[in-house]
């Protein structure tokens, strides 16, 4: 079109994905930046604590979540009780491993507010240190305290690089970068000539610390491909200059135990397979093992049947490594395998072609199991490196998928590359939000904005950007309240999110449908993770409209996080609605809690708590109804007397069973702040329809208006035979409440309060039913104004348990009309 240009927009991946329908990858499926994100501290460690009350004692403390450098806290004794949890900064806080207390002859005291819990503290220790896991002394210690492994590679860092032409010779790199465990590497002696510069994840198998080679019986020597730069004398200053400065340049060796371990290969030289080149892997094609060196690694060579050929391309590689593959694999996967080029025809044929060259296959044998359960589909969106310039990181579509591989197709390049084949398990992946989380520039699609036609369309509300609490390396507090709002120098700092199948699922999520969610969700990025795992539970409801809907922004709600706008389909219909979520990981384990409680599901169902064999909140035993009335949501649906005037308690009760006429329900959309975006569709409306299925009706509110000014009104002395312990039912002997026998009471239940109401019930057979009726303020005139239909509606119970307290509301009814009436 002639009004049509091409910009470079400031790129937003939340609206890329609302554009093109398509998913991101799970933050599960990248291993290798997962690893990146572990600082060192699990879940489960122990360390003993200085107590915030007394900074002379010390604690045992498990942790809950790490964070960056700070650490979730609980200290040994208060169970499952969240609500004594701290954080800690691990730079400045007091914190030490088990057995720093009697090394160091410090007290080690029990905390007051668990002291009646411990009545032998000694016995308390042995127990609970059986077997525990401590906290690394190094990382709480000395010169590394309260650094992530990671950033101890810094610029300046040294360390050796095998060469991928000869595996059996190895030189030192600089780190010239560290773009979240992604390193720039230069060649030592090159200063800044960057030519030769590689990019290499942390933990790639051919990346070691300075003296690998020499504990491993492998030369240390300059690359044929730099050597003829500097004279032999020079390349020997260098190293000699190199071991001098090895302890101040060195990165610590436990910094690469989460390394691949290379195994034992059964390759023999001559062998032919299928490989893809990695300097350009845009196709599969033959290939021939040149040369094993040893158990460890061989080299490959790309086939290339031309006479006048130039230096064919040989790479090193070792068992598991990616893109080697058997004869016949890609016949099989109903791809195409290129000929090697010289080969006459394009018809190729392997027994032809083996037969040609005498050569035998690799046996299947000589190839690693296939990765099945990587989470990666068609259509996903990641993030990968453009291998023809791994400057570039770019947007990346799951194009294809076979076995463990997959074909990438690259937006955003300078130069338009073919789709890329890549292992599920490469360090050259990752997932949707990396280089922003880590300061790198992603390459963005070139978006062609049409100036002609103006397109209504449905817009997600411009972020909210609150301002949080930064926690810098100076900071002064020791502990930190849970509640605190915690970033940390915009890394990924979510941890990772377990769905506990075995806890109770609620009546708006299937079973069957959550126990085939994967068992845990990132770490990444807050919003994203937090997204994903809303995304998942939405799709898991029974009516994933619905679901949506209990999890919409309430319009009244403060906005304590950042909207997000998900989507729902239903009987053919789309639903869209902004929901709220967290951005920092000091409030994800709450937000997941609360989530969960307004999914009327357990507690536990999902968080950043792994539930192991029993769940804390002991949900299996107990049934839906009771379940749903301690954890149900049903707190805003009021069937309290609300302030106002007095209503006619005789015509109210002429006419108990008059229901109000049910209205179709419509998402309504939200206020959205400091947002310019204009959205013609009510959020949550399915698309081009406006209303949900007629079975997901409005939430019923009580038809009767009941009177109440509690502040003004003086009520009667009540000679109610309860006691005046809230929380204490009555004997049977101050109540009679036998079935068969008619109920006498001492007051007027008019003037009974909510306390009289809560233990009346208490006293009956209804008892776990008394925590909904204190929760919604319904005093006695509220009581005598209930019925069936409205118990049911408002309190969500089944007919059963339903009747079961209308009968003895009746009875009060009775009794109230047969005492008080006249």
């Amino acid at each position: 079109d002639a009004g049509s240009s091409v910009e470079e927009m400031e790129f937003n991946w939340d609206e890329y994905l609302e554009d093109t329908g398509a998913t991101a990858a799970p933050h599960g499926s990248f291993k290798h930046v997962d690893t990146s994100l572990q600082n060192g501290f699990a879940p489960g460690m122990k360390l003993e604590v200085a107590v915030k009350s007394d900074q002379n004692t010390y604690w045992v403390a498990t942790i809950i979540t790490t964070c960056g450098q700070l650490l979730l806290l609980r200290y040994d004794g208060y169970g499952e009780d969240r609500k004594a949890d701290f954080w800690c900064d691990i730079l400045t806080a007091d914190l030490h491993p088990i057995g720093w207390c009697e090394q160091n002859k410090k007290i080690l005291k029990v905390p007051e507010g668990i002291k009646d819990k411990i009545p032998d503290q000694e016995e308390f220790l042995q127990r609970v240190l059986k077997g525990a896991c401590s906290a690394p002394a190094n990382l709480l210690e000395g010169l590394h305290r309260g650094k992530n492994p990671l950033d101890l590679i810094a610029p300046g860092s040294r360390l050796e690089l095998q060469n991928i032409r000869d595996s059996l010779e190895a030189w030192i790199v600089n780190v010239v970068e560290n773009v979240g465990g992604r390193l720039k590497l230069r060649y030592e002696g090159l200063e800044d000539l960057d030519k030769f510069d590689q990019w290499l994840f942390y933990l790639d198998p051919f990346l070691h610390q300075v003296g690998w080679a020499a504990q491993h019986g492998y030369s240390l020597q300059p690359p044929s491909a730099i050597r003829s730069l500097r004279s032999e004398a020079d390349w020997q200053e260098i190293l000699k200059k190199v071991k001098e400065e090895e302890e101040e340049s060195s990165v610590p060796t436990d910094l690469f135990k989460d390394k691949p371990v290379i195994g034992v290969h059964s390759f023999s030289e001559g062998m032919k397979l299928e490989a893809v080149d990695p300097m350009a892997p845009f196709v599969i094609s033959p290939a021939t093992v040149l040369k094993v060196y040893n158990d460890k690694y061989f080299l490959i060579e790309m086939d290339d049947l031309r006479p006048e050929r130039a230096a064919s391309q040989r790479y090193v590689c070792h068992v598991t490594s990616a893109g080697i593959f058997p004869v016949q694999w890609s016949l099989k996967n109903g791809l195409h395998l290129s000929p090697p080029p010289g080969y006459p025809g394009q018809d190729f044929d392997w027994a032809d072609y083996l037969k040609q060259c005498g050569a035998e296959a690799a046996p299947q044998s000589c190839f690693p199991l296939v990765t099945s359960d990587h989470g990666f589909k068609e259509n996903m969106k990641l993030e990968a490196v453009n291998p023809v310039d791994p400057e570039e990181v770019c947007i990346a579509t799951v194009t294809k998928l076979r076995d463990s591989y997959l074909w990438l197709q690259l937006e955003g390049s300078k130069k338009p590359v073919p789709e890329c084949i890549v292992s599920v398990e490469s360090m050259n992946i990752f997932p949707v939000g990396w280089c922003e989380t880590n300061g790198y520039q992603l390459r963005p699609p070139r978006k062609a904005i049409v100036n002609k036609q103006k397109k209504i369309a449905v817009v997600q509300p411009e972020k909210q950007i609150l301002s949080s609490r930064t926690v810098h390396d100076g900071l002064k507090n020791q502990e930190l309240n849970s509640s605190d709002s915690v970033v940390i120098n915009g890394k990924y700092c979510c941890p990772k999110i377990y769905f506990n199948h075995r806890c109770f699922s609620g009546p708006y999520l299937n079973k069957g449908r959550i126990a085939e969610l994967p068992q845990s969700v990132g770490p990444g990025n807050c919003v994203l993770v937090l997204k994903e795992v809303l995304t998942l539970l939405i799709n898991a409801a029974y009516k994933p409209s619905r679901v949506l809907r209990e999890l919409q922004l309430d319009e009244e709600a403060a906005w304590h996080g950042h909207g997000e706008t998900l989507k729902a389909k239903y009987k053919g219909k789309s639903y869209r609605a902004t929901v709220e979520v967290v951005r920092t990981a000091d409030r994800v384990a709450d937000f997941c809690r609360k989530t969960c409680i307004k999914l009327e599901c357990c507690p536990n169902l999902f968080g950043p708590q792994m539930v192991l064999d029993k769940c804390s909140e002991n949900c299996s035993v107990l049934t839906k109804t009771k379940y749903t009335h301690y954890y149900g949501k049903r707190k805003n649906k009021r069937i309290g007397r609300p302030p106002g005037g007095h209503s006619n308690m005789e015509v109210a009760m002429k006419k108990p069973n008059k229901r109000r006429k049910r209205r179709k329900h419509f998402f309504v959309h939200k206020k959205k702040r400091s947002s310019t975006s204009v959205d013609n569709t009510p959020a949550g409306s399915p698309q081009g329809s406006g209303a949900e299925d007629e079975d997901d009706q409005d939430e019923s509110e009580l038809s009767h208006s009941l009177a109440q000014d509690r502040d003004k009104r003086k009520r009667k002395l009540r000679t109610f035979s309860f006691s005046d312990d809230e929380n204490k039912p009555p004997s049977p002997k101050d109540i009679k409440m036998e079935v068969a026998e008619k109920l006498q009471l001492d007051s007027n239940p008019l003037e009974w309060s909510v306390a009289d109401v809560v233990r009346f019930l208490k006293s009956t057979d209804c008892a776990p039913l008394a925590r909904i009726f204190l929760d919604q303020e319904i005093d006695g005139q509220a009581l005598l104004l209930l019925t069936l239909p409205t118990v049911q509606e408002c309190m969500d119970l089944k007919l059963g348990p339903a009747i079961k307290l209308c009968h003895h509301i009746e009875r009060v009814k009775l009794a109230f009309y047969q005492q008080f009436a006249n």
